[in-house]
């Protein structure tokens, strides 16, 4: 192991070579070996033309030069490879303009990728993303005309036993972009101020094992034998250069500027720490996803408004009797809401991304509680792409297809209307632009379809509506009180939906500032 400067990272990498870069969302982004990279090509032109391939992109949803946001010079790099852009908001533009050739595969799929990727295999077969846009049946994982014009064969139909199956290529590292915690002289890494454990070991052993380099962004190197043995994330033996960070270039989370033990397991502090939602249109349909939970259950929640589960849970006092669960690794706790989502304060465990995705590939959750963006008379749901905007799927497929009850949640509307709620009513006083409920998605992110053939139950909630997934499409269940149907409801739908003989009203206790006093 070698220690190297941030701007020396970049005379080790050769035009052209495809890179694994860490970081996820606002969490565990190499940020100094990626301003290193951005200041030598700026200089040198050097290296350029590089294919990235990553899981969730660093970033904090804007353009500020960090995260993957650094890596945006034009000629730097020509092809992203992703399960989810949009945290880097500079890199999401690029891609939106053609700019960067674009690919989005199912996050569970870039982790299998990785695993084929060490074991030098030739790719990997799965049902993750049949019937969605990943379907060379159905669309196609390149994003834009870029994309498309190279031709990349990644993904294909196979059929085993008479069942189809994905078959997705391995794509060779020939160097990778992490970051751990500490170095010791010899090498090893630790990751314990790390929010989350992400996928720089795979990372590692995709590049070393391809004959690549390995590179660690680290916060300091320590003696030898500081580091116990259970606490190193990945030997000495496959580390080749080590780059020390300055502290503002190795922030824990992009959400907050100094270190929080809680994020990392190494305190808990008091459920009165963490504060309660504002009452709004968020909570409200957060509180309708509470009313699903049931006890003992392992349930994900996505981001955004669903991270608000969370926190309803907490508040009402039933957090610690469900298990609520983040791709990202953490088990139990309350996830962090916002650019620090990825994270939770109080976790029980953390397991790596890694085995968490094959956890949820196989099963393992018991509900989900996830985004709404746009949604079909089908039932089909699309969260991955908008005009030529593609913010990717991550997890959201992985989820979907293989969890039994899985809740879509989302305002009525695509910007939020103006609401007035008084004596437990709910008024419109300025309807939100935009219509959700459309004929057919531009994208298939989640399909109903392969809901139906497995029996899951689905149901769409918003902040006036419910609605369930039926063998011939969706039908509105609920609708909250005060609400019209036919104007505040069907009027902002492009199709209409099956109506339920037992329509009733959303439960009360919703649009009431008081706790619910939810009890199981």
């Amino acid at each position: 192991m070698k220690v190297i400067s941030s701007l020396q990272v970049a005379q080790l990498i050769e035009d052209g070579a495809t890179v694994g870069v860490g970081g996820f969302g606002s969490y565990s982004a190499p940020d100094e070996i990626l301003q290193g990279i951005e200041k030598n090509y700026q200089i040198n032109s050097h290296p350029g033309k590089l294919t990235i391939f990553s899981s969730v992109c660093s970033g904090n949803n804007t353009t500020a030069d960090i995260g993957h946001n650094r890596l945006t010079p034009i000629g730097l790099v020509d092809t992203v490879i992703a399960a989810h852009f949009k945290n880097a908001d500079k890199l999401y533009q690029l891609v939106g303009e053609n700019k960067i050739a674009g690919f989005t595969l199912p996050l569970g799929t870039i982790v299998d990728l990785l695993r084929s990727a060490v074991a030098n295999q030739p790719g990997v077969i799965t049902r993750i993303g049949l019937n969605t846009y990943v379907d060379p049946r159905q669309g196609t994982c390149a994003v834009n005309e870029k994309a498309r014009q190279q031709q990349r064969d990644l993904v294909s139909v196979v059929e085993i036993n008479d069942n189809k199956y994905l078959f997705y290529k391995t794509i060779p590292l020939n160097a990778c972009i992490i970051r751990g915690t500490y170095a010791d002289e010899q090498g090893n890494i630790s990751f314990e101020h790390e929010g989350i454990q992400e996928l720089q070991f795979l990372m590692a052993l995709a590049a070393h094992n391809n004959n690549g380099i390995v590179i660690v962004q680290v916060e300091n190197i320590v003696q030898n034998g500081s580091i116990p043995a259970r606490k190193i994330g990945i030997h000495h033996s496959i580390v080749d250069y080590v780059v020390i960070a300055k502290p503002e270039n190795h922030f824990q989370s992009y959400a907050v500027n100094s270190y929080h033990p809680e994020l990392s397991g190494e305190l808990r502090i008091p459920q009165v720490a963490l504060k309660p939602m504002d009452f709004n249109i968020r909570k409200i349909i957060a509180r309708r996803g509470v009313l699903e939970l049931q006890p003992n259950s392992v349930i994900n929640l996505g981001i955004g408004i669903p991270s608000g589960v969370g926190s309803i849970a907490n508040e009402e006092g039933i957090a610690t009797k469900t298990i609520l669960s983040l791709e990202s690794g953490p088990l139990g706790g309350v996830p962090a809401e916002g650019t620090g989502f990825g994270g939770s304060a109080n976790f029980e465990a953390m397991y790596a991304l890694a085995d968490n995705l094959k956890y949820y590939d196989g099963g393992g959750l018991d509900m989900a509680f996830l985004g709404l963006a746009e949604v079909d008379q089908n039932g089909d749901v699309n969260v991955s792409h908008f005009g030529r905007g593609c913010a990717g799927p991550g997890g959201f497929i992985d989820i979907t297809q293989n969890t039994s009850q899985v809740y879509f949640m989302g305002t009525f509307t695509v910007t939020r209307p103006r609401l007035e709620i008084n004596n437990e009513q709910l008024s419109i006083q300025e309807d939100g632009q935009g219509i959700k409920f459309v004929k057919k998605v531009q994208e298939v992110t989640f399909s109903a379809d392969y809901a139906r053939k497995y029996n899951r139950k689905i149901l769409y909630i918003t902040e006036r509506a419910v609605f369930r997934l039926t063998e011939h499409g969706i039908m509105l269940i609920e609708i909250a009180p005060g609400i019209d149907l036919q104007q505040d409801i069907l009027a902002h739908m492009k199709f209409q939906p099956i109506i339920s003989k037992d329509l009733k009203l959303m439960d009360k206790r919703l649009f009431s500032p008081e706790k619910m006093g939810i009890h199981f």
